[in-house]
């Protein structure tokens, strides 16, 4: 999710769910939900990418040579459309746990099939549980309750989990102040991957960091020069891992 902008014109509205056109981009529309930036697509231009943080994760995924790319958290599905649109013959995966954003994103974000591209509903970890090892090249995981990762995505366990399915993985957080949630996160991705980094805004307060976990070291550099190059710059640095990382929570067993 992306922060807060000016309110343009309403297109549909749908419980707290609400779909936007920029009055500065005509073919822009964004959605949010709950009151938050949830995702934002050109019609007439599916590589577009609005919001800085996905195009930090698209660096990524380009910068390692990424084919097999899974996204926890769809909306708009903004970035696995563009990467389609870029690279048609690699495969996108998005798994969207709610039905009703994905019919808004049919109707009101041109969401529509193309080659590369596949859409599901489910619950990421779910879905990423029943996949082979090895079976992704990354996982992108862009999924809110409220502001903050829906915490059964980012435990010690659900890393473990990750770095069996997937060679890296990043994590979108709403919070560059390094928050509990983006402290525990960070110390879960440590746990199960021997490479991490993270990109943010320089000078915010608050915003979006993404998270990296990775089997084999980043291009680092790489990473470093796209990101200080971008219309939005960021900075690449290491994690934070002050904070106990987050575990499952026990399940309660009926000795009845």
């Amino acid at each position: 999710m992306g922060r807060r902008r000016a309110a343009p014109e309403l297109v549909e509205a749908l419980g707290e769910l609400a779909v936007l056109r920029d009055a500065k981009r005509p073919t822009g529309r964004l959605l949010r939900q709950g009151g938050m930036d949830a995702s934002y697509v050109d019609l007439a231009d599916p590589r577009h990418v609005e919001f800085d943080y996905l195009r930090r994760m698209r660096d990524l995924v380009e910068l390692c040579g990424a084919r097999r790319v899974v996204h926890v958290g769809g909306a708009g599905c903004a970035l696995a459309r563009a990467l389609a649109a870029a690279y048609p013959e690699h495969r996108q995966e998005v798994i969207e746990r709610e039905p009703a954003v994905l019919d808004l994103a049919r109707r009101r974000l041109g969401l529509r099939r193309m080659p590369g591209l596949k859409v599901r509903v489910g619950d990421g970890r779910a879905v990423l549980a029943e996949r082979p090892d090895g079976s992704a090249d990354a996982v992108l995981i862009d999924a809110f309750e409220g502001a903050r990762v829906p915490r059964h995505l980012v435990t010690v366990e659900a890393c473990a989990d990750l770095a069996r399915v997937s060679a890296r993985v990043a994590v979108n957080v709403v919070d560059t102040s390094w928050g509990p949630g983006a402290g525990a996160i960070g110390a879960a991705l440590a746990t199960a991957f021997p490479h991490t980094l993270a990109i943010a805004s320089p000078g915010r307060r608050g915003g979006n960091v993404v998270l990296v976990g990775a089997q084999e070291p980043l291009p680092v550099e790489r990473l470093r020069a796209r990101a200080a190059a971008d219309v939005s710059p960021g900075f690449v640095g290491p994690l934070r891992e002050d904070t106990a990382p987050w575990r499952d929570e026990p399940v309660a067993v009926n000795s009845g």
